[in-house]
């Protein structure tokens, strides 16, 4: 009979992974991998400002998140420097910006390794209701700006033409980027957040034949990674958020070899019918 604690766990595992599979899509569709280490590595300074400030940890998160996100936008219209020199002084900046503000807070205990690895099984059931509602919100206006923000994925212009607004869906998806980081920490850490979003999503596009099903996919895949992950952890007593990470990568690996052996076989076989 499995404890209160695990099945806390493997819903707050399963809730995250429904909500980072289909907007994972997106990061790999847009090749935003970067962009999301920029904001989870942001998130820590999110926890120092909440023991700083004495409020809730998910809420000064997703500010930290939101606000370098925003930033992010503001300085590729206005700065010289390439996106990705922006995104990885940013990243990397705010981490040691926390990591120091953590070190004059001596009379503040904080159990760092859970805030950079994740700490599933400490999950309880007020942190189960901040993933299924903030998750549930997520989703709903993922649906709301699908089209938009698929269509500034496409063809950013051609959208514009079409009255479709990619700028406010692009605002719209970074600010649910930061919830799903905010809601997630807990569960694999500020370190692993982005592996979550991008490896059921990477993993899903080798299956899917579109971009509603490669979401779904994702989604499954995502699912199956914290399921395998947390009783891999259970089993051979491991960290779980780095469990369920690599039980996402060996999702991809199985799924990606098959694959790559169908693509040569399906390649050998055109080369030697045009002989």
């Amino acid at each position: 009979m499995l404890d209160d604690f695990f099945i806390r766990a493997l819903l707050a595992g399963v809730g995250v992974a429904l909500v980072a599979g289909p907007l994972g899509c997106f990061i790999v569709w847009r090749r935003l991998a970067y962009f999301g280490d920029t904001l989870s590595h942001s998130a820590l300074l999110g926890v120092v400002l909440a023991f700083l400030l004495q409020i809730n940890i998910t809420l000064a998160v997703f500010g930290v998140c939101a606000a370098v996100a925003l930033s992010v936008l503001a300085l590729q219209r206005n700065a010289s420097l390439s996106s990705d020199s922006l995104l990885g002084m940013l990243a990397h900046s705010s981490l040691a910006l926390g990591l120091v503000a953590l070190a004059f807070m001596s009379s503040v205990r904080v159990d760092l390794m859970g805030f950079l690895f994740g700490d599933i099984l400490a999950v309880s059931r007020l942190d189960l209701a901040i993933i299924y509602i903030g998750g549930g919100i997520v989703i709903a206006v993922l649906v709301f700006v699908w089209r938009a923000l698929f269509a500034a994925t496409v063809n950013y212009d051609l959208a514009e033409a079409e009255g479709l607004r990619p700028d406010r869906a692009n605002i719209v998806f970074m600010l649910l980027m930061a919830v799903v980081i905010a809601i997630s920490m807990k569960i694999v850490g500020v370190l692993l957040i982005t592996a979550l979003l991008i490896i059921p999503a990477a993993t899903a596009r080798q299956l899917a034949r579109g971009p509603e099903q490669m979401a779904l996919i994702a989604a499954v895949l995502g699912v199956i990674a914290v399921v395998a992950g947390l009783f891999g952890s259970l089993e051979w007593d491991t960290p779980s958020g780095p469990s369920i990470v690599v039980a996402a990568a060996t999702l991809f690996v199985l799924v990606l070899l098959p694959v790559a052996l169908i693509a040569r076989r399906r390649l050998a076989s055109e080369g030697s019918a045009g002989r």
